[in-house]
């Protein structure tokens, strides 16, 4: 399967991260016109398009601001410092407990998106303002234990590394979490040699477990 290198790549086949891309059973298909219209509010805020982690999304002077996904359930904005957001309506979603700044709307069909779309699109310029204005979303006070073994991993391969340090602080922190959980070391040593295949293509816990689903 080819993977994603361009939106509109993304749009016509999906991420490529599973055998279903660029059939009908993709779920960049099943919310295609919702994405579409999802990229066009993006443009419209001029922000510039790229592609990362294998799929949309749309930075502001090389900085992230959001991204646009497709899930099984809901596709969705996803704000990178979402947290910061003003949401008096508490309509941002947090895509689970372990997430400290990412934030999403989601949507089912292109009727509530259009109907929202004037909303939705002042939370990107807010999200633009905040990153014009350099703020940045405050750290756990709790990081995720580091066990010895992902301290080896490092020492052993600085690409992996790297590559896990590029991850959002939510994606570490659930990574951190599922090398811990094992009290032989062993165990924790197998965890994060499967995890490193995921870690360097710049996937989560939470990819991982979608796309098994899917």
């Amino acid at each position: 399967m080819i993977k994603a290198t361009s939106v509109d790549q993304y749009l016509l086949d999906g991420c490529g991260r599973c055998s279903k891309g660029g059939t009908p059973s993709c779920t960049v298909h099943t919310w295609h016109s919702i994405l579409v219209a999802m990229r066009d509010l993006a443009k419209e805020c001029m922000l510039t398009e790229e592609v990362k982690w294998l799929v949309p999304c749309y930075t502001l002077n090389g900085k992230n601001v959001l991204m646009i996904h497709a899930f099984k359930e809901y596709c969705s904005i996803l704000f990178m410092k979402g947290s910061l957001l003003t949401d008096p309506e508490n309509i941002l979603h947090r895509q689970t407990e372990h997430v400290t700044s990412g934030r999403q709307l989601r949507y089912t069909n292109l009727e509530d998106f259009l109907a929202q779309r004037d909303r939705a699109k002042a939370f990107i310029l807010e999200a633009i303002t905040l990153e014009e204005a350099g703020k940045k979303v405050e750290k756990r006070t709790e990081e995720g234990p580091m066990v010895e073994e992902l301290k080896e991993a490092f020492a052993q391969d600085e690409a992996f590394k790297n590559a896990f340090y590029q991850l959002t602080p939510g994606r570490q922190r659930a990574y951190l979490l599922h090398f811990a959980q094992p009290k032989q070391a062993e165990t924790r040593a197998s965890r994060i040699v499967k995890c490193m295949p995921l870690i360097m293509r710049g996937e989560g816990l939470h990819d991982a477990y979608q796309n098994r689903k899917k």
